[in-house]
């Protein structure tokens, strides 16, 4: 909210942001009451969605007039915007979440580290899409991991990933690992090979205080821990940090994901074209913001 009036001055925008609260698994009527607001309202031009992108679209997929290729596979919105007096539905995570990995990520990381894996801790939407990401061949050609492994505390989020994996036939392995003990998360981390990148993708951290690992946990030795979170307590990225120069790791907070999540929306809701340059740019305004 301090962010975006800084962002505004510096893209010409005159506009301001208003914020929709609505509670963690929502009943459906709230999230299409907020979805019919924002297309009926004049005034409205388009929202960017944090932490309800899959069960808003769930609940309201029927009021969209259309959406992206990614929200049809990945069954998410991340973005509304308006196509005149159309209202589109996007999934901007696939791409966010590239362009965030690729700014912390080694050259190569995987040709150079073929026995690596990515171990990803929930199974959410911004989860699955950086799976997309990772096991993108035409992009990557052989530096992707040797195995994707997810795990999450509830089994229906790991069935649909499944799902939507077993369609795309990438030729990356990928385990599945219901965990719904933070000893269970832990059980499966110590298994991970040397330089394997470890994703905390769950709300713990932000939403709600705390880590998916307990203290105990130990990270691969040579690898990098990413906490997609750039608010709230940063648990899992304290832990993490605690064992950097034991374990030798890369650690990596969620600023960038931050900045590339909001500046690729608001590029899609006022149609705007991005610039590596522009990026930077929008960091800086917002540097001094940045949560320590």
């Amino acid at each position: 909210m301090k962010v975006f009036p800084r962002w505004a001055r510096v893209l010409g925008i005159d506009a301001v942001i208003k914020g929709i609260d609505i509670g963690i698994h929502a009943p459906a009527d709230d999230y299409r009451r907020a979805v019919t607001f924002i297309k009926n309202d004049p005034l409205s031009l388009g929202a960017l969605v944090t932490t309800h992108k899959l069960d808003l679209l769930n609940a309201a997929r029927d009021i969209f007039d259309s959406l992206d290729p990614y929200a049809e596979l990945l069954s998410e919105i991340s973005s509304i915007s308006k196509q005149g007096d159309k209202l589109w539905g996007h999934a901007k995570d696939p791409i966010t979440s590239g362009l965030s990995l690729e700014a912390f990520l080694p050259v190569d990381w995987w040709i150079k580290h073929p026995e690596a894996y990515a171990l990803i801790i929930g199974a959410g939407g911004s989860s699955l899409a950086t799976t997309i990401y990772l096991m993108d061949k035409a992009k990557h050609g052989k530096n992707r991991p040797a195995k994707i492994v997810v795990t999450n505390r509830s089994k229906p989020r790991l069935e649909h990933m499944q799902k939507i994996h077993a369609g795309l036939e990438s030729g990356v392995p990928v385990e599945y690992h219901f965990c719904p003990t933070f000893e269970e998360n832990d059980a499966v981390l110590v298994q991970m090979p040397e330089y394997t990148l470890v994703i905390n993708a769950t709300g713990l951290g932000k939403d709600v205080p705390g880590s998916p690992l307990t203290d105990a946990a130990v990270f691969p030795p040579n690898g990098l821990a990413w906490e997609f979170n750039y608010r709230g307590d940063l648990k899992f990225m304290h832990q993490a940090l605690a064992q950097k120069i034991r374990r030798n790791l890369m650690v990596e907070d969620g600023w960038i994901y931050f900045v590339h999540g909001w500046s690729q929306v608001i590029a899609e809701v006022f149609h705007l074209e991005l610039t590596p340059e522009l990026v930077n740019e929008l960091s800086d305004a917002a540097s001094n913001l940045r949560p320590v």
